[in-house]
């Protein structure tokens, strides 16, 4: 009975010591909707995970809210798209060694029969003065995201939006609000990864598409850890270390949806 007393306290006391080091091989990610919807996230983070033997949680919402839990210290590394947001993070010592990761581009989409007569335009903000013109309907994802910023800032431009129930602010992610437009007969901006994997789904046709004021590029950035002492920043830095490496670059660019290259690498070495 002794020895078996001995015994449970010795492995108590191992698996309690052992726990950290088993903490430690969780890394925690914030990320925007689209690197999930499209399954991007999907296709890379396996090979990162047996690579670097570690587990990645990934916490996907809109890029507000993945900077938001960053900024709480409830994930050790955040990407996103929402550049002026990201360099805010960074300057206020809410994050460090931001990298440059990929791109795609934004795209507006809307019924086949283009109520607002915009499809084929390459200029988005003479397409969304039509939409209010038109008083055809606008589906926006209302919830702080890289999507919803862009889509406010254009808006902002024009000088006018849609109104009343012209206008509907979702407060969901991607795939729903593509999903609502498409029920909805309407239109959304989005970017073009996941338009495309749900392409087949909703029917929405693109109408927008080639300004490069709907350039949409993406950064991935680690926690500051002399904010937060119990940040995983080593394995932060592992999976920013490794998106931006020559093998997970070519993996990017690698990566289809339907067929079709829906992420540009971008990454600049040592930056």
């Amino acid at each position: 009975m002794l020895n078996l007393k001995n015994n449970l306290a010795l492995l108590g006391f191992l698996l309690a010591a052992a726990s950290p080091a088993l903490a430690q091989q969780v890394v925690k990610l914030s990320t925007s909707t689209s690197t999930d919807n499209s399954g991007l996230l999907q296709y890379l983070l396996p090979k990162f995970e047996a690579r670097a033997k570690v587990k990645v949680n990934v916490i996907s919402v809109g890029t507000g809210k993945a900077l938001e839990l960053a900024k709480n210290g409830d994930v050790d590394v955040t990407l996103v798209h929402a550049r002026a947001s990201e360099d805010k993070f960074v300057a206020e010592g809410h994050g460090v060694n931001r990298r440059d990761v990929m791109y795609n581009d934004f795209i507006l989409v809307g019924p086949e029969n283009d109520p607002a007569g915009i499809k084929g335009s390459t200029d988005v903000l003479a397409a969304m003065k039509k939409i209010v013109d038109s008083k055809a309907k606008f589906i926006s994802r209302g919830d702080n995201s890289g999507t919803d910023q862009m889509e406010k800032g254009y808006w902002k431009q024009v000088g006018s939006q849609p109104q009343g129930p012209a206008y509907v602010s979702a407060g969901l992610g991607m795939g729903e609000v593509l999903n609502m437009a498409a029920e909805l007969r309407a239109y959304t901006l989005t970017d073009r990864a996941t338009y495309i994997a749900y392409r087949a789904r909703t029917g929405l046709a693109i109408v927008v598409e080639g300004d490069q004021k709907m350039f949409n590029p993406y950064g991935i950035i680690a926690v500051n850890p002399q904010k937060y002492k119990d940040i995983n920043y080593k394995g932060a830095m592992q999976l920013i270390d490794w998106i931006t490496s020559d093998e997970g670059q070519k993996l990017i660019a690698s990566f289809r949806v339907d067929g079709q290259q829906v992420f540009f690498p971008s990454a600049k070495a040592g930056k």
